[in-house]
């Protein structure tokens, strides 16, 4: 494709006739990937300043670099643009063709993953060739690709979409994180839906304030979904009405879900052994699901996905019977053993305080003797989430216990010593591994333990390493120790 169909309307950079007939060949945001005829994105990051690879991508063959007018450039087209980021992703979703034929979005602070994967598990359940990318990945029917991040760079994103097109998806869906909504990395595809599940305190450390976080998320519905398209919204979270608000001013078509929804009311949640019976309004009739997931932000979740597929073409009588067929998703509420005495070890990714308190009240219904909740909170990110996160364990909990979770760059008994802090009565364990020991040790026949805050993820990570750690193998493995073993508690670990 050539360079002045790529960047046609996006800038007003002139090109010569001669480089405007330039062929390109790719897209990079890493100079050290630059291939002869790439455009290269040199953004200004955090930690990063891309402006400081451009003579570096342009020796490496990049024929175009997209940054800001006073960025130097020499050697290869300047494309200026006071939002380069959002320039680059526009020209990149020219280039990275054809996309599926629907897409559908959803934000969120918790919840994205699943009713992204909820949605994808629907549409393939009527027959359609679907895909999500997310926190898990690229996954489709026959398999799941690890990106590693929530919203992947966008070259990575559009490639990816393009591939799945190309590959006969014709029905995809993405998570659209507030780091990536603010960094453009979800730019440029023909977006149908999008969805908000609910929002709570995340991300302060780059957001600042839950203002600025908000207005990060409602990019999606200000700008990304197209402008006839469909805004799927959870409405009975304290921001829900908000959100709406911004949906009308766009324009969008409203599809609200919930006990305040109007176009899939839910009239009554009912816990049942393994799941729970939801009666939802819809389209005039009241509708009897029953929901093989325990929780009440399960049923939240469903009934967005619920939403998107209908949204893009599903019929209500189709949902109401796929609904009750879904699958757990990876690491959110997935029950990972059951130990020698009988108590479930109960694995989510609730790393946050909004997240925990869901997590903890979806297994209560289900307690019968004591709830043992096991978590930490992941260094170089939001401090002041930390004692709030104590501070609903140990109310929820009959038994909290504090140990070490992704502490990366940050000393891990600071960490620990912040969320003891909210935390009085809580027991310290700082090894991860010794702390899930040390619950299956304590659970009685009754009890059930939630392992809470890395949920899928297969890696701690603790400075600049990644330790192979998976909590539903651990959690295995320990009950298998025990069992082996009889009765008896290890004494934990000394906290570090």
């Amino acid at each position: 494709m050539k360079l002045c169909a790529l960047i046609a309307g996006l800038s007003d950079t002139a090109l010569e006739s001669e480089n405007g007939e330039a062929h390109v060949t790719g897209f990079a945001i890493d100079h050290r990937k630059i291939a002869p005829g790439n455009i290269f994105g040199a953004f200004q990051g955090t930690q990063v300043n891309g402006e400081d690879f451009i003579e570096a991508a342009v020796a490496a063959g990049a024929i175009a670099i997209v940054a800001r007018p006073d960025a130097e450039v020499e050697g290869a087209v300047h494309i200026a643009a006071e939002e380069p980021r959002r320039v680059f992703a526009l020209m990149a979703a020219r280039y990275f063709t054809p996309s599926p034929q629907y897409v559908a979005a959803v934000t969120g602070t918790n919840g994205k993953t699943s009713t992204a994967e909820l949605t994808r598990q629907l549409w393939r359940m009527a027959g359609l060739n679907s895909a999500s990318i997310g926190t898990l990945g690229v996954t489709t029917a026959s398999e799941q690709v690890k990106t590693g991040l929530t919203t992947p760079d966008i070259v990575t994103f559009l490639s990816n979409m393009s591939g799945l097109a190309r590959e006969g998806v014709s029905h995809a869906i993405f998570e659209a994180s507030s780091h990536g909504l603010s960094q453009y990395r979800t730019e440029g595809l023909p977006v149908q839906v999008g969805v908000f599940t609910n929002l709570s305190r995340d991300h302060l450390d780059y957001h600042g304030d839950m203002d600025s976080y908000f207005e990060a998320k409602m990019r999606l519905f200000d700008e990304v979904v197209d402008g006839a398209g469909t805004a799927v919204i959870w409405a009975d979270d304290e921001w829900s009405e908000a959100v709406i608000k911004r949906a009308m001013e766009r324009g969008l078509n409203l599809f609200t879900v919930g006990e305040k929804g109007t176009s899939l009311r839910l009239l009554s949640r009912t816990p049942t052994q393994l799941g729970q019976v939801l009666m939802v309004k819809a389209q005039g009739n009241t509708h009897r699901i029953s929901l093989p997931l325990i929780g009440a932000y399960q049923a939240s979740n469903v009934l967005c996905a619920a939403g998107v597929v209908l949204s893009t073409g599903g019929t209500l009588d189709d949902v109401v019977d796929h609904l009750q067929r879904v699958q757990p998703v990876r690491g959110r509420l997935e029950r990972a053993v059951i130990t020698k005495v009988g108590a479930p070890v109960y694995v989510d990714y609730a790393h946050t305080p909004d997240g925990l308190r869901a997590a903890i009240d979806a297994l209560r219904p289900h307690v019968k003797g004591r709830l043992i909740t096991i978590f930490g909170a992941g260094g170089d990110r939001d401090k002041g989430k930390r004692p709030e996160m104590g501070k609903v364990a140990t109310n929820l909990s009959d038994i909290a216990i504090i140990t070490d979770d992704n502490p990366r760059g940050e000393d891990p008994a600071a960490i620990r010593t912040e969320i003891m802090a909210g935390a009085p009565g809580a027991e310290e364990v700082g090894d991860r591994r010794a702390a899930i020991s040390h619950a299956i040790g304590l659970a009685q026949a009754d009890d059930i333990i939630l392992l809470a805050g890395k949920g899928h993820e297969q890696g701690q990570i603790i400075g600049d390493r990644i330790i192979p750690f998976d909590d539903v193998e651990v959690a295995r493995e320990c009950a298998r120790e025990y069992a082996g073993e009889g009765s008896g508690t290890p004494e934990p670990e000394a906290a570090a």
